[in-house]
Protein backbone atom coordinates (compact mmCIF):
# COMPACT_ATOMS: atom_id res chain seq x y z
CA UNK A 1 0.00 0.00 0.00
CA UNK A 2 1.32 3.49 -0.75
CA UNK A 3 2.47 5.67 2.14
CA UNK A 4 3.53 9.24 2.94
CA UNK A 5 7.23 9.83 3.53
CA UNK A 6 8.67 12.95 5.11
CA UNK A 7 12.03 14.57 4.42
CA UNK A 8 13.62 13.29 7.65
CA UNK A 9 13.15 9.70 6.54
CA UNK A 10 14.16 10.25 2.93
CA UNK A 11 17.35 12.08 3.87
CA UNK A 12 18.27 9.41 6.42
CA UNK A 13 18.48 6.86 3.62
CA UNK A 14 21.59 8.62 2.34
CA UNK A 15 23.20 10.34 5.33
CA UNK A 16 26.29 8.75 6.89
CA UNK A 17 24.93 7.77 10.32
CA UNK A 18 23.08 4.58 11.17
CA UNK A 19 19.63 4.45 9.69
CA UNK A 20 16.79 4.13 12.17
CA UNK A 21 14.57 1.05 11.88
CA UNK A 22 11.67 3.13 10.52
CA UNK A 23 13.85 4.41 7.68
CA UNK A 24 15.01 0.90 6.76
CA UNK A 25 11.44 -0.41 6.77
CA UNK A 26 10.25 2.50 4.66
CA UNK A 27 13.00 2.14 2.07
CA UNK A 28 12.20 -1.56 1.69
CA UNK A 29 8.55 -0.73 0.92
CA UNK A 30 9.59 1.25 -2.14
CA UNK A 31 10.62 -1.92 -3.97
CA UNK A 32 6.97 -2.92 -4.35
CA UNK A 33 5.05 0.30 -3.87
CA UNK A 34 5.25 4.09 -4.06
CA UNK A 35 5.34 6.91 -1.57
CA UNK A 36 3.78 10.35 -1.63
CA UNK A 37 4.88 13.64 -0.12
CA UNK A 38 3.65 17.22 -0.24
CA UNK A 39 5.45 19.45 -2.76
CA UNK A 40 7.49 21.05 0.03
CA UNK A 41 9.31 17.71 0.43
CA UNK A 42 11.44 18.54 -2.63
CA UNK A 43 12.79 21.65 -0.90
CA UNK A 44 13.09 20.12 2.55
CA UNK A 45 15.20 17.19 1.33
CA UNK A 46 17.59 19.49 -0.48
CA UNK A 47 17.83 21.76 2.54
CA UNK A 48 18.72 18.78 4.74
CA UNK A 49 21.56 17.82 2.42
CA UNK A 50 22.93 21.36 2.09
CA UNK A 51 22.73 21.81 5.86
CA UNK A 52 24.70 18.59 6.31
CA UNK A 53 27.28 19.85 3.81
CA UNK A 54 27.72 23.02 5.87
CA UNK A 55 28.22 20.94 9.01
CA UNK A 56 30.92 18.93 7.27
CA UNK A 57 29.00 15.66 7.51
CA UNK A 58 28.80 15.14 3.74
CA UNK A 59 30.27 16.72 0.63
CA UNK A 60 28.67 18.00 -2.58
CA UNK A 61 29.40 14.77 -4.38
CA UNK A 62 27.47 12.78 -1.80
CA UNK A 63 24.56 15.25 -2.01
CA UNK A 64 24.49 15.02 -5.80
CA UNK A 65 24.60 11.22 -5.67
CA UNK A 66 21.83 11.06 -3.06
CA UNK A 67 19.57 13.41 -5.03
CA UNK A 68 20.15 11.39 -8.18
CA UNK A 69 19.17 8.18 -6.36
CA UNK A 70 16.13 9.85 -4.78
CA UNK A 71 14.94 10.98 -8.21
CA UNK A 72 14.78 7.33 -9.30
CA UNK A 73 12.59 6.23 -6.40
CA UNK A 74 8.83 5.98 -6.65
CA UNK A 75 7.96 9.13 -4.73
CA UNK A 76 5.08 11.20 -6.05
CA UNK A 77 4.57 14.81 -5.00
CA UNK A 78 1.16 16.16 -4.11
CA UNK A 79 0.24 19.82 -4.42
CA UNK A 80 -3.43 19.72 -3.49
CA UNK A 81 -3.72 20.02 0.29
CA UNK A 82 -7.00 20.89 1.89
CA UNK A 83 -6.05 24.19 3.49
CA UNK A 84 -8.61 24.18 6.29
CA UNK A 85 -7.66 20.66 7.39
CA UNK A 86 -3.96 21.46 7.21
CA UNK A 87 -4.27 24.60 9.34
CA UNK A 88 -6.50 22.83 11.86
CA UNK A 89 -3.95 20.03 12.28
CA UNK A 90 -1.14 22.54 12.82
CA UNK A 91 -3.18 24.42 15.40
CA UNK A 92 -4.59 21.40 17.22
CA UNK A 93 -1.22 19.65 17.61
CA UNK A 94 0.99 22.75 17.77
CA UNK A 95 3.14 21.53 14.89
CA UNK A 96 4.50 23.50 11.97
CA UNK A 97 2.36 23.93 8.90
CA UNK A 98 5.14 22.07 7.07
CA UNK A 99 4.71 19.03 9.30
CA UNK A 100 0.94 19.34 9.14
CA UNK A 101 1.21 19.05 5.34
CA UNK A 102 2.53 15.48 5.70
CA UNK A 103 -0.18 14.60 8.20
CA UNK A 104 -2.95 16.15 6.11
CA UNK A 105 -1.78 14.18 3.06
CA UNK A 106 -1.69 10.91 5.03
CA UNK A 107 -5.20 11.55 6.34
CA UNK A 108 -6.61 12.59 2.98
CA UNK A 109 -5.19 9.55 1.18
CA UNK A 110 -5.71 7.20 4.14
CA UNK A 111 -2.02 6.24 3.98
CA UNK A 112 0.48 5.39 6.69
CA UNK A 113 3.13 7.98 7.50
CA UNK A 114 6.90 7.53 7.71
CA UNK A 115 8.60 10.16 9.87
CA UNK A 116 11.48 10.50 12.32
CA UNK A 117 10.01 13.73 13.70
CA UNK A 118 8.69 13.15 17.24
CA UNK A 119 6.11 15.95 17.21
CA UNK A 120 4.74 14.84 13.85
CA UNK A 121 4.63 11.19 14.97
CA UNK A 122 2.78 12.19 18.13
CA UNK A 123 0.25 14.21 16.13
CA UNK A 124 -0.23 11.29 13.73
CA UNK A 125 -0.90 8.89 16.58
CA UNK A 126 -3.41 11.33 18.09
CA UNK A 127 -5.17 11.53 14.71
CA UNK A 128 -5.26 7.75 14.25
CA UNK A 129 -2.79 7.79 11.35
CA UNK A 130 -0.63 4.68 11.36
CA UNK A 131 3.13 5.11 11.44
CA UNK A 132 5.54 2.89 9.56
CA UNK A 133 7.83 1.14 12.00
CA UNK A 134 5.68 1.99 15.01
Amino acid sequence: MPFVVDASVAASWFLPEDRPMQAEATYALLTDDYAMAPNLWWYEVRNLFVTNERRGRIDRGRTDQALSLLARLSIRLDGEPIEGALLELARRHQITVYDAAYLELAQRKNFSLATLDRALASAARAEGVSLIGD
